[in-house]
């Protein structure tokens, strides 16, 4: 009986994992049906940022919370959330009202991903036993969202765009339903004190953040008042974040445990893996249609995405042979490899050469690191601060991610800017003209390269495969940042967690 109990609520986290999964691309293949039915293309955007701040904003909260409540009792919480969220998403009759559906479906989803995995830590004490599982559990998660844009195309052509929200609903009761059930968790007699301050003040900091490197360099000056203000406030509750988690009881963010080196260390290795994953991701398919002129993406992101996979289910079933730093530093000097490589591209590269160096970073670096930084964090810290720690991880590769694509913006946009500057002189381009003829627009030409001449539209592959590439600096210097920091975290092995750091005290116990 303990067997398939154990068995159902392994079920039940997968199918949580597959809700936030799906949601992060079903969303993108509907957009179109979405825009004709309710309008709103000039706040689409709003769809994307308002759930992603959400989910990264509470990050954090949850995490610390089930330690503090309990993990079974947040995840539920977190999964009512999302289905609450889904449920209201698919009656929008309006871009804002659905922007606000996705605030809610957001905080749930904040809490889902590192819950499930502070689950499998708790359950499974045997590193070996949680190195596999989170391995296939971040697979999960990177096959649904491969499947994502074909599930919502589907839907959303066959039935309505409302159901890509809809199929959350019997997905997550189920998942709900499965682990109300099954999953035993005992209570502490004392009641914890919640950091309400702190759970305030990091929010606002996040959301602050995360609006102003989105905003800046795109559709507001980084220079402006309204970025400076943004990043001011921010900066101002980081500030009385730290303060105040001195002070707290029970802080959200207990300042100790980055005295771990392991759990320091493994936060900025994240952060830099974010940043790789988010840049390569955004520009790589521009580099991919627009420079080597192939339109099918998915022969560029299908690759990437298998290569994750089978990174993050290989450094699963290994982890625990190794020392953690000598992974991460192998793992951050394949990313400078592939990061020299990828400035070295030019257009008359073969494309299987291309795909080479994608799943080389992939295989290598991205995947690896999704399975390794949790475990590592994990087991380095007290069974009573595991969800605080997981939420973490993926706190910090959330705003690498963040970072990493504006600041690669802001090094690809200012480079095709001057790079339109100079074809206007060159090629006698009038500014005013109809942009349907002779727009001095790169990607315009790019896309409609049959309407301009040949001279014209070798000018702007050259000038964006040169601004990609450029950008592709900031790649090597994440990977150098993650390599120096992987030498810090000690030549600690994954092992199962001693009695001592099992016997500290906890608010609740999970039990089969």
């Amino acid at each position: 009986m303990a067997q398939q109990r154990r068995f159902i609520i392994l079920m039940s986290i997968a199918l949580g994992l597959v809700l936030t999964a799906l949601d992060h691309t079903i969303v993108s293949a509907s957009v179109n049906k979405i825009i004709d039915d309710i309008g709103g293309l000039d706040r689409v955007t709003w769809i994307y940022t308002t759930y992603a701040l959400a989910g990264t904003s509470t990050m954090l909260i949850f995490g610390k919370l089930s330690d503090l409540f309990g993990r079974k009792t947040l995840y539920l919480v977190s999964i009512g959330i999302f289905l609450l969220g889904s449920a209201l998403c698919g009656t929008a009759q309006t871009i804002e009202q659905l922007s606000i559906y996705r605030v809610i479906q957001g905080i749930g989803s904040g809490g889902i991903f590192p819950i499930s995995f502070s689950l499998i830590y708790t359950l499974y004490t045997d590193p070996k036993e949680s190195g596999k599982l989170s391995g296939i559990f971040g697979a999960v998660f990177g096959l649904s969202s491969i499947a994502g844009p074909q599930i919502g195309m589907w839907i959303s052509e066959t039935l309505s765009w409302r159901w890509c929200f809809y199929i959350n609903l019997p997905i997550g009761i189920l998942s709900f339903a499965a682990l109300l059930l099954t999953l035993r968790e005992s209570r502490a007699e004392t009641r914890p004190k919640i950091d309400v301050l702190g759970a305030i003040l990091i929010v606002i900091a996040t959301v602050c953040s995360m609006i102003a490197l989105e905003l800046g360099g795109n559709n507001v000056s980084w220079t402006s008042w309204k970025i400076i203000t943004l990043f001011g406030i921010s900066a101002l509750a980081v500030i009385s974040f730290f303060i105040v988690e001195r002070r707290a009881m029970e802080p959200i963010l207990p300042l100790k445990l980055f005295k771990n080196r392991m759990v320091t260390g493994t936060s900025i290795v994240v952060f830099c893996q974010g940043a790789m994953m988010f840049a390569a991701m955004t520009y790589l398919p521009l580099y991919t249609n627009y420079v080597l002129g192939e339109s099918r993406l998915n022969l560029l992101l299908t690759p990437l995405m298998f290569s994750m996979i089978i990174g993050s289910v290989l450094m699963g079933l290994i982890l625990t042979r190794f020392q953690i730093r000598t992974v991460m530093v192998v793992n951050m000097v394949i990313g400078i490899v592939v990061s020299s490589l990828f400035m070295s591209l030019s257009p008359t590269v073969p494309f299987w050469q291309f795909i080479g160096m994608v799943v080389l970073l992939g295989l290598g670096v991205l995947g690896p690191l999704n399975s390794l930084s949790q475990n590592a964090v994990a087991y380095s810290v007290e069974e009573r601060f595991i969800g605080i720690s997981s939420s973490l991880v993926g706190f910090c590769r959330s705003m690498g991610g963040v970072m990493g694509a504006s600041i690669m913006a802001v090094i690809v946009n200012s480079q095709m800017t001057a790079s339109v500057e100079t074809a206007i002189t060159r090629f006698n381009l009038n500014s005013s003209s109809n942009p349907s003829y002779h727009p001095p627009d790169a990607e315009t030409v790019l896309r409609y390269k049959d309407r301009f001449e040949p001279e014209l539209v070798s000018y702007f592959t050259h000038a964006m495969d040169h601004a990609i590439t450029q950008g592709f600096v900031l790649l090597l210097g994440f990977s150098v940042l993650g390599a120096i920091a992987a030498l810090t975290v000690g030549s600690m092995k994954i092992k199962k967690r001693s009695e001592e750091m099992s016997r500290a005290k906890t608010s609740s116990r999970i039990e089969i």
